[in-house]
């Protein structure tokens, strides 16, 4: 399959990835670009609601601490 990303070429770019970061921050990398796509999906959604001012998140943060 010629393509400039083939499965290939994702694999090899995520292993690479995995060993200059190390487990924990790839681990975190996702997590915050999950977030952040999580976030913008539902900014175009409903764009009147701020995101940064969900009760919902803000009760799980006290249930964390």
């Amino acid at each position: 399959m010629e393509g400039l990303l083939s499965p290939w070429h994702i694999l090899l770019i995520v292993a690479i990835a995995l060993l200059v970061f190390g487990p924990s921050k790839f681990a975190g990398l996702g997590k915050g670009l999950g977030e952040g796509i999580r976030n913008f999906k539902s900014a175009v959604k409903d764009p009147d609601k701020d995101p940064a001012k969900d009760p919902a998140k803000d009760q799980t943060q006290e249930k964390k601490s």
